[in-house]
């Protein structure tokens, strides 16, 4: 739940992602809200997928940006 969360923040804007996630309606999900979706038990992965097409982000963005290691 934390990766879609961080996945929707980076994509979209921590302010807009929790919007978003609450307005846009998902066909794809059974045509309720991302939040909807989560409440009722459906896989993160699933409805971050439904959010990026319903959005057209880029396949390539699907698994986030890349983010480079902290050095110790």
């Amino acid at each position: 739940m934390s990766d879609f969360w961080r996945l929707m923040d980076d994509e979209f804007g921590a302010g807009y992602s929790r919007t978003l996630a609450s307005s846009l309606v998902l066909a794809e999900v059974g045509g309720i809200t991302a939040t909807e979706a989560l409440e009722h038990g459906e896989s993160p992965r699933r409805v971050w997928q439904a959010v990026c097409k319903m959005q057209d982000v880029p396949p390539e963005r699907w698994l986030g940006r890349d983010v480079a290691p902290k050095e110790s």
